[in-house]
């Protein structure tokens, strides 16, 4: 079957779903994105991914593209299209078409809405999280406001890349005082050397992970000690257990950093606790 994208107020075959070349997005990376994991056709976080959506448009200043319960039928029905029972609704919202120039297009410019949908397989995500993934640590280079979800995601790729190219999964970016902001796409955590539970807090214009927040949840009902604090790159390559959180990832073990194997060189048991935790709930409060 042909995947099925939605692009301003059209359903469109994959392949024939276009944008206009001066759109902002293309011209300028001016605009925002959420991404939602699916299990069984239903969307998991939903309400978190959606306030954090308003916070980025008003944050950028774009205008809301349409209602919520219109923008939450243009999700369903984009995944109902592509029969994805598992996988990921991915949604755009730039500030529109214009003639390219800096400034913001003249008031009334209609935003530009892309949602499309992808299957993925649960049991190779499963499987990759039973044996643990390997991160690399590089100088964080990106523009000072990394709390909106924007699409100027370049410095994120070329983190990503090098990740790839040196065999690891995920690239861990370091500020000037040597310690972890947050991965390339993903927020980092680590159980520290004397067992405590860290991850960085989000007041340092990092971004508020809704999968980050979502676990925080539930690590409160937990006999785990959580230090919403910064840790060294030292800190992680000493720690007990590491781990990331995204929506494509949910919970996933890291087992090396740079190289340096963390613990014993597997998924740690507060790790895999909290990735069944998290995945029960998600597959349980999907909408």
């Amino acid at each position: 079957m042909s995947r099925v994208a939605y692009v301003n107020g059209t359903y469109r075959p994959h392949g024939q779903a276009t944008v206009h070349v001066e759109d902002r997005g293309f011209q300028f990376a001016d605009g925002v994105y959420e991404v939602w994991s699916i299990f069984d056709g239903r969307m998991a976080d939903f309400d978190g991914h959606m306030t954090r959506l308003a916070r980025s448009l008003t944050e950028l200043r774009i205008s809301i593209p349409m209602t919520r319960q219109a923008l939450t039928q243009v999700l369903k029905e984009t995944i109902r299209r592509n029969r994805v029972r598992n996988g990921i609704v991915y949604l755009q919202v730039t500030r529109g078409t214009a003639r390219r120039d800096h400034p913001f297009p003249a008031e009334g410019t209609p935003p530009s809405v892309i949602v499309t949908a992808r299957s993925i397989d649960p049991n190779k995500s499963e499987a990759v999280a039973a044996k643990g993934v390997a991160v690399i640590t590089q100088p964080d280079i990106r523009w000072g406001r990394c709390d909106i979800k924007t699409v100027g995601l370049l410095p994120n790729v070329l983190a990503k890349q090098a990740a790839r190219e040196r065999g690891a999964y995920e690239c861990w970016m370091v500020d000037e005082m040597g310690l972890v902001t947050e991965g390339s796409s993903t927020n980092a955590w680590i159980v520290d050397e004397n067992g405590k539970l860290r991850t960085r807090d989000t007041q340092a214009n990092i971004l508020k992970g809704i999968t980050r927040t979502a676990l925080m949840a539930l690590i409160a009902d937990q006999d785990v000690e959580l230090d919403e604090r910064p840790f060294s790159v030292d800190e992680a390559k000493r720690a007990r257990e590491a781990f990331f959180t995204a929506a494509g990832a949910f919970v996933m073990p890291a087992v090396s950093i740079d190289g340096v194997r963390i613990g014993d060189g597997k998924p740690g048991p507060i790790t895999t606790k909290l990735r069944t935790l998290y995945l029960d709930q998600a597959r349980d409060e999907a909408v």
